[in-house]
């Protein structure tokens, strides 16, 4: 019985060409092989896996070879490249600094260095994982990295090259191995199923290749695994089954209940993924890249950084094209942030079961965004008569704020008309409005009081006067009894009356303008009750700095102290004094 060989090593690459995924390495160290411009001392650098050691052996192969091939490939004739392939060649030296990383490890090697090489022009000395030796071992192995005897030459392999001493990294000629493309690895997977004598499918390679992570061994030792559950025979669902990965199928059924809002659905699809024995981690992640592979292929420019089977990726394109731009950005920035809490949170489940719920209402909110961006308000809808000619039941419309710095007059889209115009318009049927919380700022709930206060009363527009609004603005303030902050912005800061039953309130800080916008569904109500108003609405702006600023809480009062006695600040810093 012949001895089984795994495929990370019967495949090893012995030449240059037959590296998969650094050509402009190995260009580079045939072209300084060519014209004999070798460095004494190389860092090889990378992932795991991606040919670091297997391209130090043969270029250290290809430098002792004595009929170089036309291309700069070594020949596998001569009697140096027939010891190295036989095991045998005295010119080679490979160190595992993993587990000879002290300084009487590093001397032996020194002492190594000084016997010239038997056979061939240079002895090589590849020292593996170096970024594990001592920094003792390091400084001993300086001298002789710096200048080394002409016959010698190192070849430094490691995964952490910021662990290497600086004072190493100086001395070497450094190259960065990156990471092998997936189209590169399913390639290769092709070519050794064709030796091999195995029947794959493409998307079954392509997970394999993903699962890789860009480490050539590791898809190789995981094609090795599904050649012996297979029998032979790689498919697709063999590939997802053996090496639990999460189906395309579950993330498309997701996004579809998704896009129609369904929660229902989408709670039961994620119970059905935790019951097959998938992480919650797993699944979020998996999502957020399964929108960010929707958002690459909604340009034919953007779509090849997707790289999946044929036959998936028109199934990516046509629902690519149900998934607008917002909703996708939406998407992948929810799942990001679930995938940041996930740790921290105490129910898991519950955590990704929220976030499905949010994804679930974006397409509405994202609808609604388009819409209209840049509106700032909801304005009131009047009431319609209905078929039968009989009046509709008033309805009082939500108080309606907004914010500006400037006093130049503005007077809203569909602000009220005047009684007499008013009478000719036709009415609209009952639509109850609310408002707009990003517009007052804080999302606070109206207490059902003032709902029902402002249900029972008729829509009506009788005329007031600036007095008779400075005195319901004063009786409200009366009834304050707890915000005193609040109190004291309505007492200092009067309202001007406008045009079509609308008044501005000029305050003197953004504290105070955000303490009215947090209480207009209290204070509007009110007003509108107390002038038999509906249409009454308040425009707040902040006053230009040369107007007065007055000190409401005990740290503007503080300050407002320590600009008129400069001694009160020394004061306090003196005694470490802090407010209350």
């Amino acid at each position: 019985m012949d001895n089984y060989i795994v495929s990370a090593r019967k495949y090893r690459p012995s030449t240059f060409q037959s590296v998969v995924g650094q050509k402009s390495l190995t260009t580079t160290l045939k072209h300084a092989i060519q014209n004999n411009k070798l460095a004494h001392a190389y860092l090889f650098c990378g992932p795991r896996g991606v040919g670091k050691t297997s391209c130090a052996r043969i270029f250290a192969k290809t430098i002792n070879c004595m009929n170089l091939t036309p291309d700069g490939e070594a020949c596998d004739e001569c009697e140096s490249c027939r010891a190295f392939n036989e095991q045998r060649s005295y010119n080679i030296h490979e160190l595992d600094a993993a587990s000879n990383n002290s300084v009487d490890d590093i001397r032996t090697l020194i002492d190594q260095v000084r016997i010239p090489p038997p056979i061939g022009k240079y002895k090589v000395f590849i020292i593996d994982e170096v970024h594990m030796l001592t920094t003792a071992a390091f400084n001993a192995f300086l001298k002789t990295l710096e200048e080394p005897p002409h016959h010698a030459l190192f070849i430094l392999a490691t995964t952490e090259k910021h662990k290497v001493l600086p004072t190493i990294l100086s001395r070497c000629q450094i190259y960065d191995f990156s990471r092998i493309s997936i189209s590169d690895i399913v390639e290769h997977l092709q070519y050794v199923a064709s030796h091999e004598g195995v029947n794959t499918e493409p998307e079954a390679l392509n997970v394999i290749a993903q699962k890789a992570d860009g480490g050539m061994r590791d898809a190789l030792s995981i094609f090795d695994q599904l050649v012996s559950y297979t029998n032979g025979n790689i498919t697709y669902q063999a590939v997802i089954d053996n090496l639990n990965v999460l189906d395309y199928e579950y993330y498309f059924r997701l996004t579809e209940a998704i896009l129609a809002g369904d929660v229902r659905t989408s709670l039961l699809t994620l119970n059905d993924i935790l019951e097959r024995g998938f992480e919650g981690q797993n699944i979020i992640t998996g999502l957020a890249e399964h929108f960010r592979d929707l958002l690459v292929c909604r340009d034919e420019s953007t779509l090849i950084l997707f790289e999946v089977g044929a036959s998936i990726r028109e199934r990516y394109k046509e629902m690519a094209k149900r998934c607008p731009d917002n909703f996708l950005f939406k998407a992948i920035e929810l799942a990001n942030t679930c995938d940041l809490n996930y740790r921290a949170s105490r129910n898991k489940r519950l955590l990704l079961e929220l976030t499905l719920i949010q994804l679930c209402q974006l397409n509405q909110s994202v609808a609604t965004n388009d819409i209209d961006k840049k509106k700032a308000l909801i304005e009131p809808i009047a009431d319609t008569t209905n078929a039968g000619g009989t009046q509709p039941k008033p309805v009082m419309t939500a108080p309606r704020i907004q914010t500006r710095r400037t006093v130049s007059p503005r007077i809203p889209v569909n602000s009220p008309m005047p009684p007499s115009e008013e009478a000719n318009m036709p009415r609209k049927t009952n639509r109850p409005m609310g408002i707009f919380m990003k517009e007052i700022g804080t999302e606070k709930s109206r207490p059902q009081t003032s709902q029902r206060q402002e249900a029972n009363l008729p829509e009506t527009i009788t005329p007031f006067t600036q007095e008779d609004l400075i005195r319901e603005w004063n009786n409200y303030a009366a009834t304050i009894d707890k915000k005193v902050y609040l109190k004291n912005t309505m007492i200092n800061c009067k309202p001007t009356l406008g045009e079509r039953h609308e008044f501005e309130v000029t305050v003197h800080n953004p504290g105070q303008r955000e303490e009215l916008i947090n209480n207009v569904i209290y204070i509007l109500p009110f007003l509108r009750q107390r002038l038999n108003n509906s249409h009454i609405q308040m425009h707040i702006r902040i006053a230009e700095g040369n107007e007065k600023h007055l000190a409401y809480t005990s740290t503007e009062k503080l300050k407002l102290l320590m600009d008129i006695n400069p001694n009160l600040g020394r004061l306090r810093d003196e005694f470490n004094l802090t407010l209350d």
